[in-house]
């Protein structure tokens, strides 16, 4: 028998509308056991894209909240999570990262418009060679369904990159208990990005790689991420009751 927290006490960032159905999997899980609550960020294409601008609206959701939260989020919300992590830790258990590397600005768009630099070939055989990175081999159909979400991706959704211009931020850690989760196969945010995490890691931080798993590996083994998540957050809210001597925070 499993018992599910009485309050919300998780929250998903999204700021990716296309992908939405591959994180369904993962979060049937998590709500098994936590109230998770989804905060989605969508821009118009006049907007301009500022870090900024999320981190403010997120503070404006959560400061509402009468308690601290985890925080999880895929790619750029990840990236989101971790930037508000940093900047009001006291309102925050823990921040699971999934596909964000110690860059933590790399994302598919990042690997697309450096593409774009080097190869002299049309957007539709790109988007269909990023298709193959972030899926591996999916069948016919699949594959100009998922070219087509990503091209309207590249239009819709909050980017920090462009043809002209592909930010990179500055590896640092972050004072709040972390896990950071990513894919052995991921051609995206490659092992090497998550690994770079370690120098960064606390006392109870956890990196874990996916085995066989690629970009979206929290879609196609979403058990085995929710097993390795639940069994950090779990660890992260009872470190939060201890005293701050038992943790290492105090000498």
């Amino acid at each position: 028998m499993t018992t599910k927290s009485p309050v919300t006490d998780v929250l998903w960032l999204d700021l990716n509308a296309g992908f939405r159905r591959l994180n369904r999997a993962l979060l049937h899980r998590l709500a098994m056991r936590h109230q998770v609550a989804h905060w989605a960020y969508e821009q118009t294409p006049d907007e301009p894209c500022s870090l900024e601008v999320c981190v403010t609206l997120l503070h404006d959701y959560i400061k509402q909240r009468d308690r601290p939260l985890h925080l999880i989020g895929h790619s750029t919300g990840g990236l989101v999570g971790l930037l508000y992590a940093r900047q009001y830790p006291e309102r925050i258990t823990s921040l699971t990262l999934l596909s964000v590397g110690v860059n933590p600005a790399i994302d598919w768009k990042a690997h697309y418009y450096a593409q774009l630099r080097q190869m002299h070939c049309s957007r539709t055989r790109l988007l269909a060679q990023i298709v193959y990175a972030l899926f591996g081999q999916p069948p016919r159909h699949l594959l100009s369904h998922w070219a087509t979400v990503l091209e309207q991706d590249l239009i819709q959704s909050f980017s920090l990159h462009s043809l002209t211009q592909t930010l990179s931020l500055i590896p640092s850690g972050v004072p709040v208990p972390l896990l950071v989760c990513g894919g052995s196969e991921d051609a995206i945010v490659d092992p090497a990005q998550i690994q770079g995490w370690q120098p960064w890691l606390k006392p109870g931080d956890r990196v874990w790689l996916c085995p066989e798993g690629r970009h979206f590996f929290h879609d196609t083994h979403a058990e085995a991420v929710a097993d390795e998540v639940l069994s950090f957050w779990q660890m992260a809210s009872w470190d939060c009751k201890l005293p701050y001597a038992a943790v290492g925070l105090l000498p």
